[in-house]
């Protein structure tokens, strides 16, 4: 019975550290991180700050904690990448499964977005900034000419466009996500193309 319960007090501790987080982002997107407190997170979980001290000392904490829960999905592609040849079919991939990471971390990249200078001075400004170069180094063929890395380049940061300019964009959310998507895979098939026209696309 012992094993049961510590495991029932570990999910809820786990429960209580993704409600901090999923708050304390919904009030660093609507207000800004530097106007809002742990006191006000613990208010709007109905906790003590103590209570919240016990997971987060800071709220610095809190979003790299946030930052690394979301981008674990990148940095699993980043390793996934550097063990695989540099063929059409594993950019196309990267690029699939990077749009799907970014998908599920909206929330986060849309914060990072309106609060860029508050981000450039935190940990997660610098890790982001290793993740770009991981992206770029499992997409970028050295031997490319710089036309065909900046198009390899341009995939990655169309994933991040579709993020925000395509948002005010009419019509289906999940079309315009197949659309941003065909956009990158067709801009990073194109880059592919040019460095290496002979070698099998399969």
């Amino acid at each position: 019975m012992g094993g049961t319960m510590d495991g029932t007090k570990r999910q809820r501790r786990g429960d209580t550290r993704q409600r901090i987080q999923d708050v304390a982002l919904e009030l660093f997107a609507e207000q800004g991180y530097e106007k809002t407190s742990l006191r006000e997170i613990a208010e709007h979980l109905d906790v003590t700050k103590a209570a919240l001290y016990y997971h987060f000392k800071t709220k610095e904490e809190i979003l790299v904690g946030i930052f690394e829960d979301l981008t674990r999905p990148i940095e699993e592609l980043i390793e996934w990448g550097r063990g695989q040849p540099h063929t059409l079919a594993t950019k196309q991939e990267i690029v699939r499964r990077y749009s799907d990471a970014l998908d599920g971390a909206t929330p986060l990249f849309r914060f990072m977005q309106e609060n860029q200078a508050t981000v450039r001075d935190l940990r997660i400004g610098e890790r982001f900034k290793e993740r770009m170069r991981g992206l770029r180094e499992i997409m970028i063929d050295p031997e490319a000419s710089l036309v065909d890395q900046v198009r390899s380049l341009s995939a990655i940061f169309t994933l991040h466009a579709g993020m925000f300019a395509v948002h005010d964009l009419e019509g289906d959310p999940e079309e315009k996500h197949k659309a941003v998507l065909e956009v990158a895979t067709d801009m990073i098939t194109q880059a592919h193309a040019g460095t290496k026209p002979a070698q099998d696309e399969a």
